[in-house]
């Protein structure tokens, strides 16, 4: 029987799209990372207030940028920097 689970999470998800199209909309973020919009608007907030993604509004726009330097949560990973996840997934 499938499983359902996945190596990234959401909050990967939505830093990996937000990464690629720093322009883009929440409804497209969420539509690309297949949750709600309401759920990539709640991702978004913890990512910014984390330090890991920064929002500038140009407009009736937001753009975001992500911060490469800020490194993984997890205490198996701390060492570790986000732009490392942002290079596997630039390259594929």
């Amino acid at each position: 029987m499938p499983s359902n689970w996945t190596f990234l999470t959401n909050h990967a998800h939505v830093l990996l799209a937000l990464a690629a199209d720093p322009d883009a909309r929440l409804r497209d973020v969420a539509e690309r990372v297949g949750i709600t919009e309401r759920a990539a608007q709640l991702i978004v907030k913890d990512l910014t207030i984390e330090g890991y993604v920064s929002k500038t509004k140009i407009g009736r726009r937001n753009t975001y940028a992500i911060t490469p330097g800020r490194t993984f949560r997890h205490p198996a990973e701390s060492g570790v920097q986000i732009s490392a996840l942002l290079r596997i997934f630039r390259s594929a």
